[in-house]
């Protein structure tokens, strides 16, 4: 089961709910078959690139003297998270750089790590998030290359991969974050309580698993409404488009029924 989230890494929501997140996968009974995949959402795309500015300062620019409300009352709801938020270290930046250093962490096997050390450097250590030596300092305490991350400052790799989560994030209809979708089917918008995640993670399983096809014989083809596996088959048909039983031209397939099969050569799964 794969899970995309769109966040940007100084928004305190997405802090807070990827760590809601990560407290229903830990009561999630499939855990170890769900994955996480961090997609890019910048919430001020128009900050200048390069500059720093204390976030308590730029928020008292947009929002006036609430602003001071409104992060008090984010920091008692983080620290019920087990997060530390010190808006007296802060800064407000453009996260373009940082988001792209993401998707160098995702191609390195860190995408995980990278994405917590930022949040916590943004939020908890007033790292300066546009400074390229905190960010590959940050890089390397996260288990990244910082030689490849001071690469990918120096030019503009994964620019069209920003651009492309943007843009589908959109496509979504969705226009804050975080922002979660579970197979492309479920979406889940905003910090929701841990309960509301452990009860989105079951009803995809659930509905996952009751699309998982399993062909017990791999010459054999099972009709809609066979049994296979404890679970129901819809449809299985051949190339040609039509469905038979005891065809020989049917492969061994281990795929969930998504419009094609994942392995076998010839054969369409349909349902």
């Amino acid at each position: 089961m794969k899970i995309e989230i769109w966040s940007d890494v100084v928004c305190p929501w997405c802090y807070i709910g990827k760590r809601r997140l990560e407290h229903a996968l830990a009561g999630f009974e499939h855990a170890g078959d769900v994955e996480i995949t961090w997609r890019s959402f910048q919430l001020n795309p128009e900050f200048p690139r390069g500059e720093a500015i204390p976030t308590t300062e730029y928020l008292t620019q947009r929002f006036g003297p609430q602003a001071s409300g409104m992060t008090s009352r984010v920091v008692d709801i983080a620290r019920d998270e087990g997060l530390d938020l010190d808006y007296s270290r802060a800064l407000a930046v453009n996260t373009f750089d940082a988001h792209r250093l993401l998707h160098l962490g995702a191609d390195l096997g860190v995408a995980g790590a990278v994405k917590e050390r930022l949040l916590r450097g943004h939020f908890t250590d007033g790292a300066n998030l546009a400074d390229p030596d905190t960010l590959v300092n940050l890089m390397k305490e996260a288990g990244a290359d910082p030689d490849r991350a001071r690469a990918v400052l120096d030019g503009d790799e994964y620019s069209d991969d920003i651009q492309a989560d943007i843009t589908q994030a959109r496509a979504f209809g969705a226009t804050g974050v975080p922002f979660f979708v579970i197979d492309r089917k479920y979406g889940i918008s905003g910090a929701q309580p841990t309960e509301t995640f452990l009860h989105a993670l079951r009803t995809a399983w659930a509905s996952l698993s009751n699309e998982r096809l399993w062909l017990d014989h791999p010459l054999l083809c099972h009709d809609r409404g066979d049994e296979v596996g404890g679970g129901y088959v819809e449809r299985v048909v051949d190339g040609s488009g039509s469905g038979r039983r005891g065809g020989h031209g049917y492969l061994f397939v281990r795929a969930a029924l998504d419009g094609y099969a994942r392995s076998g050569r010839r054969v369409r799964v349909d349902g």
